[in-house]
């Protein structure tokens, strides 16, 4: 509906006067409206997104929202449909990419990642490109994905429109400078009250997470195993959150008190003085250390900033000179407190000393329910971190907050939605599972939501974790779904039950010739647990499969895969 202000003839004005009074007013009116009336030609832009677990593709929803109505014309893609003959034709080119595992693309942008690493890309002169990349700084490959997407389209003759930005963990203020970024080298008008947006209109969400009752707490290993895995339960009731099988729940911990009350007494200013929080406002140092920032991990940004406050010849040269391996061998096992005491460093006060610290990050984890199953509930399955190293005991920050918490409240929880790992909408497909260890979390949640919905399709599930006397994990329930059809097939791999190692992906080369056939009648395959390994491991085996029992040639047998993983068929919820 048009807002325009039509001005009377018998108004005091000539004709020239009311035209141009009519359209001040009107675009007074519309600002007015938060709305900007675009002029000239609609700006394309195209926008491709990477994402392994949702986060880039739902910020490139984010911007779509902001540039649709105003100037611009946007179309986005998910990179795994994504026609790489469009790329020399595109005007305005906006890559929005994570990084996962060692510096590898997410699952979807493997694809046009592997493209663009290769010789046979047309000269891209008339294209104009910006990469936002997502990352976790805790990480050595730190966004290595979008700086190679960044550095190819350079190579290949594309035109930088505005710099490449790295994002940490928390990025909207970097998304925010990016999009700014955007608008003015592209020239357009964002849609206005977008930039105002909210992340959800959930009341609940990660900036105003849910304190959370912790309902059960239990050890899921037996007596004398090695392993320590807790079952948790909590509740969502009152929260309005809601989740589907395959999302992750986002919980935040609180540093212990007696790490905390051990490094106050050794820093070298007033330890009383209250400190900056990373969202703003104050607190005591002792509240900040304990609620705010991390104080467990070590990464080269801070040794960088440390050895300049230290005056430690080996920090420095560590910085300096160091390669990846020899910076990641000294974090490894050591905290601040190591700092602290190896490598004094001389802080004037506590604002600066929390100026080098990360704001202490929530943990995902794979949520092992399914709420239709446990209608106001979401329950977890994690691995309790504990080992001793450099003369100390230490512990993963979330993971021991949350088993030393039994009947009380978790300090606030959010749900992180994964589309990429979804039970198939059509429930007369098959499903297989690979999951060992707390891998196993997304497909009980899997499993109780097939049962739920009664799905025709057969389920197959392999599991493996080093003993099964100890170590068989939600054994009484994954045996009752055999017993009972939910799972037709179960493969057990108990790697140390045996002189010889086996795995799951050693399981599924003896199924070979059968999951090859489930494959080829439509059937889903899904990995979740370590990426750097296991994942890969399975990866490889499937290929195997592929050529041993389907007769692919190897390069055929990569083709196939890629075709799964466009079909949403191959699925990965790996870290």
């Amino acid at each position: 509906m048009s807002s325009s202000i039509v001005i009377p003839e018998n108004a005091p004005f000539n004709a020239e006067q009311r035209a141009w009074l009519s359209e001040f007013l009107s675009q007074a009116l519309a600002e007015k409206a938060g709305s900007v009336v675009p002029t000239g030609p609609a700006i394309p832009v195209t926008i491709l997104w990477g994402s392994q677990t949702g986060n880039s593709e739902g910020v490139a929803k984010k911007l779509v929202k902001a540039l649709k109505g105003g100037s611009y014309e946007p179309e986005v893609f998910d990179m795994a449909v994504y026609d790489k003959e469009r790329l020399p034709s595109e005007k305005n080119l906006l890559i929005i990419t994570s990084t996962y595992g060692d510096g590898e693309p997410p699952d979807n942008a493997a694809d046009l990642h592997e493209y663009l690493m290769g010789d046979g890309v047309p000269n891209l002169e008339g294209v104009s490109y910006s990469v936002l990349a997502l990352g976790d700084s805790e990480y050595p490959d730190y966004c290595q994905c979008g700086i190679e997407f960044d550095q190819r389209l350079e190579h290949f003759g594309a035109k930088r429109m505005f710099q490449r930005i790295d994002c940490d963990v928390d990025y909207d203020d970097e998304f925010t400078e990016w999009k700014q970024g955007l608008l003015e080298a592209m020239g357009g008008v964002e849609t206005a009250g977008a930039s105002q947006e909210l992340e959800t209109d959930e009341p609940y969400s990660k900036k105003n997470p849910f304190p959370s009752a912790l309902l059960k707490s239990v050890n899921l290993n037996g007596a004398g195993s090695e392993r320590e895995t807790y079952h948790f339960e909590m509740s969502l009731e009152g929260s309005g959150l809601e989740y589907e099988t395959g999302d992750a729940l986002g919980v935040f911990s609180h540093n212990s008190a007696e790490a905390v009350d051990e490094i106050l007494p050794l820093l070298p200013f007033n330890i009383k003085d209250e400190v900056p929080l990373p969202g703003g406002g104050e607190a005591s140092l002792r509240e900040a250390l304990m609620k705010s920032y991390d104080i467990r991990s070590l990464n080269k940004k801070l040794l960088a900033a440390w050895s300049e406050r230290s005056g430690s010849p080996f920090l420095r040269a560590l910085v300096e000179a160091g390669s990846r391996e020899e910076i990641e061998d000294f974090c490894w096992g050591r905290e601040l407190i190591d700092l602290i005491n190896d490598h004094p460093a001389d802080f004037a006060d506590g604002e600066e000393f929390v100026g080098v610290l990360k704001k202490l990050q929530p943990r995902l984890y794979s949520i092992a329910s399914s709420p239709n199953a446990h209608p106001g509930e979401v329950h977890l399955t994690v691995a309790i971190v504990r080992y001793h190293s450099h003369g100390r005991e230490r512990g993963g920050v979330c993971s021991t907050y949350l088993a030393d918490r039994v009947g009380d409240v978790v300090s606030g929880v959010f749900v992180h939605s994964n589309k990429a790992f979804r039970v198939p909408a059509d429930l007369s497909k098959d499903v297989i599972m690979i999951g060992p260890g707390t891998g196993v979390a997304p497909f009980r949640a899997f499993l109780e939501e097939r049962e739920e919905s009664k799905a025709s399709g057969r389920n197959w599930l392999f599991f493996g974790n080093p003993h099964r006397e100890t170590d068989f994990i939600y054994q009484e329930q994954i045996e009752a779904w055999e017993e009972n059809g939910v799972l037709s097939k179960l493969d057990l791999a108990f790697s140390r039950d045996q002189a010889q190692k086996i795995y799951v992906q050693d399981k599924m080369l003896e199924s070979g010739a059968e999951l090859w056939q489930w494959l080829e009648g439509g059937a889903y395959f899904y990995v979740c647990g370590d990426a750097s390994r296991m994942a890969k491991d399975v990866d490889k085996a499937l290929h195997t499969i592929a050529q041993t029992h389907g007769g692919l040639s190897e390069e055929e047998a990569v083709n196939y895969f890629k075709g799964l993983k466009a079909e949403k068929r191959y699925a990965r919820d790996v870290y």
